[in-house]
């Protein structure tokens, strides 16, 4: 089973892109704790990609969907996206608003399952706490919550899982503190990535590998 996952920083988490066998392709950061997972149980069983980029938007995501998904063609295609289309909006004037990330989500998720027919796609929900990156506009950030809401209702809308995790990092950070679990209230440290990976695998015990 390939299993490709494909967002931002989030999801690049510094991963390595030179092959060195030291230091697998999967980063620092949920993926690397999902594929640790998953390997553990059948080191044979599944290829994992990590295809983060740090930076991305959506429309980002979109523009290199052939080269970095498609021609992979995986059985599961994770996405975590949003966050930057908030953040990059509130410093630099480059985000992207919601009417049209949700129009180039929806593309892009359109476009995936005409090339991958058979692809069983999962969608994360984009995420925020108040940190360093965040406190000086956190009341802007919330946005980031509405964008959540669009990935819920096209998750439904495509039939792909969701994957629900502001509510477990709004409850992790309230019993130890948000920077425990991000570190400037966007990027995960060691527990938060924890935490998304089993939020992740989670769910893709109980709705794809049933």
């Amino acid at each position: 089973m390939k299993i490709l996952f494909y967002g931002d920083s989030i999801t690049d988490a510094n991963r390595n892109r030179e092959g060195d066998f030291r230091q697998p392709n999967y980063g620092f950061g949920y993926v690397r704790s999902i594929a640790g997972a998953l390997l553990s149980e059948d080191p044979l069983k599944y290829e994992i990609y990590n295809r983060g980029i740090s930076g991305n938007r959506v429309v980002d995501l979109y523009a290199r969907i052939k080269a970095d998904c498609w021609n992979v063609e995986p059985d599961v295609l994770s996405i975590l996206i949003g966050v930057n289309d908030v953040w990059h909006e509130l410093y630099g004037k480059n985000g992207v608003e919601i009417a049209r990330f949700e129009k180039i989500y929806r593309l892009l998720l359109e476009d995936t399952k005409a090339t991958l027919p058979n692809v069983k796609i999962v969608l994360m929900e984009p995420f925020v706490l108040e940190g360093s990156a965040t406190r000086e506009r956190y009341e802007d950030f919330l946005a980031v919550k509405d964008y959540a809401q669009v990935v819920k209702r096209l998750a439904d809308e495509y039939n792909a899982v969701f994957i629900p995790l502001q509510k477990a990092l709004d409850e992790a950070a309230r019993k130890y503190g948000a920077e425990a679990y991000l570190a400037d209230g966007v990027h995960p440290g060691v527990a938060g990535s924890q935490l998304i990976a089993d939020e992740w695998l989670k769910n893709f015990h109980r709705e794809i590998q049933k």
